[in-house]
């Protein structure tokens, strides 16, 4: 699992699962243990704040100044993510990830959404935000995709192909910054979680007033939905 955030799908039912097939195998059973969360920890805020950057560089030089920043992630039911720290995660990366590039005025959308329409999920989505961004007077925007590591199925449909589409008809410029993915520093990054949980004093980086992730979960966090 890859997910830098707090949240049942992304973390807690990963976890049920693994331990779901360990009691299966029975006492042969492998150990198999979890990185901690790493939203706040300098080697993925630091790469991302550079592919931000990067993204910024591709607006027009006398427009660059008021175009718009949004982060986005992957939508969860409202019920769900009441029940973790995932939005607020969410939050202290993008503040820490908009701070050294001098834009406090970010926003959050959201992306990915399914299920009925009558179940509540976080919002704005994405696409609906662009729309909102216009009628504010906006003409370029960066979309920086977080709450992903990788430029997987649902970054680039979501954003490259529908996000898109949307800015288009709109006539927003819209600029998707890469995210993670082998960024060397992010690659290295793992290599020191891993060192970590080796080590009886381990530094255990972090940025923020949150403090570093706790190197295993407790037991109640991040529950199952009901019903």
């Amino acid at each position: 699992m890859t997910s830098a955030y707090a949240s049942y799908s992304g973390c807690r039912q990963y976890l049920d699962d693994i331990a779901a097939a360990r009691a299966a195998v029975g006492e042969r059973a492998p150990v198999v243990d979890k990185l901690r969360l790493f939203y706040n920890h300098p080697g993925f805020v630091e790469p991302l704040a550079e592919l931000v950057a990067a993204a910024f560089e591709r607006v027009p030089e006398d427009r660059r100044a008021a175009a718009r920043l949004v982060f986005t992630a992957h939508s969860l039911p409202r019920a769900l993510a009441a029940s973790c720290d995932y939005e607020a995660q969410l939050r202290e990366t993008a503040a820490l990830v908009a701070f050294p590039l001098g834009r406090p005025d970010w926003t959050l959308a959201w992306q990915s959404r399914s299920g009925p329409p009558s179940q509540p999920w976080l919002d704005p989505d994405i696409v609906d935000h662009l729309r909102a961004l216009v009628a504010a007077g906006a003409r370029d925007v960066v979309v920086a995709p977080v709450g992903f590591t990788s430029d997987h199925m649902e970054v680039l449909y979501d954003l490259d192909l529908e996000a898109r589409s949307r800015a288009l008809e709109l006539g927003l410029n819209m600029v998707r910054a890469a995210t993670v993915g082998t960024h060397p520093r992010f690659v290295r990054m793992i290599r020191e979680l891993v060192q970590e949980r080796f080590s009886d004093a381990p530094v255990r980086p972090h940025l923020g007033a949150r403090g570093p992730a706790p190197d295993a979960c407790a037991p109640g966090c991040c529950p199952a939905p009901r019903g």
